[in-house]
Parts: C-alpha cells; structure tokens; sequence
C-alpha cells in the first residue's frame, strides 16, 4: 500500500438534500419507480461532486445518496443476505427502534457487488484531478451484525463454526475489493463501529462484556480486517474510520483509545486512520503513540453532530498537541464523522455542513503549507 495522506478531508457521508429524502419516501410508498428515484439520486450526486470539488477536496464521495444505512446496503448487496427494514429489536436512538439489518439467507458471495457501479457513476462525473474514494463497512462489522442476538440464530442454520462465517466473509470481501480495482477504485476506506463497541465495554443489547469475550473480539476483528486487506492489490490504499455510533447526532460509545490501541493501532495494516477526537468522550492522544510503521492519522477534531463552527486557533492547537504522539506529517484533519450516515442525517444545516469543511480547509493550509 501507499502511504499517502490528506491534510483536510472527510469521512464519507453528506446531509441529504430534502429533495431526495422526499423522493426516496416517495419510492418507499410506491409512488416513484426505482428508475425515477435513481435518476433523482443521479442529479443529487452530480450537485455533491461539484460542490466538493468547489471546496477544495481532493478525495470525494457520493456521499452514500444511494443508501438508506452505511453498512445494511452494502452487507444487502451480498448474495446469501436478506434485506430487513422492520425488526422490532433493532437498535434504538432517543427511544425509536431503527429496525433494519442484514440477515443472512444462506452461504454469502461477493460477485457483480451494486456498489460498484455506483461508484463508476461517481468516478465518470468527476474531474481528473479529484480521487473518489470508496466507503464500505468493515468486514468485522458484517461479522458482528452477523452475530447480533437477532441474527444468531439465522447465521447458525448456514454456518456451523465461526471459522466457516470468517473464512466466507474474508473471501466474499475480497472478490468485491479486487472487482473494485479493477473497476479503478485506488482508495478503500472501512468503516468500522466494532472497535467502538470494545471501547464501549457492551454490546447491542447494553450487556457488558467479559474480559475473555473483549479479547475474543479483538482478535477476531483483526483477523477480519487483515485478511481481506492481505487479498487486496498492491496498488489499492485501504483506510479504515474508527466510529463511536453517529445517528441523528447521537453516539453510542465513549472512552479512550486505550483498550483498543493494541492491536488496533498496532497490527491492522492499514493506510490511515481515520478517528474521533471531537469531545472528550474520545480520550487523549496518548494511545497515537502506539501507531505502528508509517500509517496516518487523520484526526477528528471538528464535529458533525451540530452546527457550531470550532475555534481555529483551538483546532490548531489540538493538532500541535497530537504530533507529540505521530510526527505532523503523518497527520491530517476532518470531521469526527459523516454528516448523515443513515437517510436521517445530524442536526445541522446544509450550510453548517460546508462551513465545517471550508474551516478543515483553512487550518490545514496553516498548519502543513
């Protein structure tokens, strides 16, 4: 892999337009064919690359427009995945149930994945000197959705030992990943809530985990991640987004990088690292210093959870802070997270959303050149 690095960037999703939320309801009820509500996300991706190349980014997405969930719709794009949208146990923000998952319907495959041409849409739209950088969940989140209390009993009846669901998830991603590259793809970022939820110290259901079950899952995640990353191309760059929960401006993990630096920072072999640092919920920067080799980091440090614009001088401060721990050209600049990684986005603006990026943009021009 590649060691490069941004010095402004963002993680991925952006705030829907209401248009295409009206149209994608409209889909829902059957009032729109799913031709009409592609052409409508067509029009509301061609609107987003051009103002993101406006902005000055140099790697750019579609903003996941075409998904409802930034991990169901990938894992639904799987062959041996059931599509659910109305589990009465699903996971639950300010006291709602969101009610979708992937559950499995028998042995999974990665062919002929819709995900990338979605993305070719994106590349062929935009200029030639942007990167459109690809964001999927990582391969340990599908295992871990895989897993939850409310799928078990579905991943039993096609996979009798864990070691089978592994070695089929690592094979299923890896053919998407090399059918990706050779579509073009040169960035890969994964998104990835399982190291959150070690941090976290509980799972799904608010149940604490034992010391052996954390140790457990640590290790399996990062046989995961590895393994699929191990069968990329050489000439792919793989990142990785380190998430503590980001719907509708809530979270659910706090705690410091500590429980998690070894391995995380360690042994996953990744490009950079994209983390939250936005509140205190994430700790110091102390457990950088376990950031192994020459990987990056680029930090979280603005917010996408509201509209209040960060303090520059506070920003750069942070950053100066943080090169104690990886030397400052190893290190870039974003938000925390996406701005809407569900169909219901955070509680910003539109506005609130492109100040925050025009500010990453003004601080890293002052802090790197």
């Amino acid at each position: 892999m590649t060691q490069t690095i941004n010095r402004f960037d963002h993680v991925g999703s952006y705030l829907r337009p209401d248009y295409l939320l009206e149209a994608r309801e409209k889909n829902e009820a059957g009032e729109i064919t799913d031709t009409e509500l592609r052409e409508v996300e067509n029009k509301a991706i061609l609107n987003l690359i051009k103002k993101q190349e406006e902005v000055g980014l140099k790697t750019i997405t579609d903003g996941e427009f075409r998904r409802a969930s930034w991990h169901c719709d990938f894992f639904w794009g799987f062959d041996g995945v059931d599509k659910i949208t109305d589990e009465p146990n699903g996971s639950k923000f300010e006291g709602k149930v969101y009610g979708i998952t992937a559950r499995l319907s028998g042995k999974i495959s990665g062919e002929n994945h819709p995900f990338i041409e979605d993305w070719k849409f994106t590349r062929d739209h935009a200029s030639d000197d942007v990167d459109v950088k690809l964001t999927i969940p990582a391969p340990a989140q599908f295992v871990q959705e895989a897993l939850r209390e409310i799928n078990i009993e579905a991943t039993k009846k096609y996979y009798a030992s864990l070691e089978d669901l592994v070695e089929d998830t690592i094979a299923s991603y890896s053919t998407f990943v090399n059918e990706a590259y050779e579509a073009g793809l040169k960035t890969l970022q994964f998104d990835d809530c399982t190291w959150g939820r070690i941090i976290s110290g509980k799972d799904h259901t608010g149940k604490q985990y034992t010391d052996e079950e954390l140790n457990g899952h640590k290790e399996l995640f990062l046989k995961l991640n590895n393994g699929v990353i191990e069968n990329a191309p050489a000439g792919l760059t793989v990142n990785t987004h380190v998430c503590r929960g980001n719907f509708a401006s809530t979270w659910f993990a706090s705690g410091a990088y500590n429980s998690v630096a070894n391995p995380l920072f360690t042994d996953e072999n990744v490009n950079t690292y994209y983390l939250e640092y936005d509140s205190d919920r994430a700790g110091g920067f102390e457990p950088l210093a376990e950031v192994s080799g020459i990987k990056n980091v680029v930090l979280g440090l603005a917010t996408s959870k509201d509209g209040k614009l960060e303090d520059k001088e506070a920003l750069k401060a942070r950053i100066k802070e943080a090169a104690g721990f990886v030397p400052l050209n190893r290190l870039g600049i974003s938000t925390q997270c996406g701005f809407s990684s569900n169909s219901i986005g955070n509680k910003l603006s539109e506005e609130d959303q492109w100040k925050k990026i025009s500010l990453l943009k003004e601080v890293a021009e002052e802090v790197w050149g």
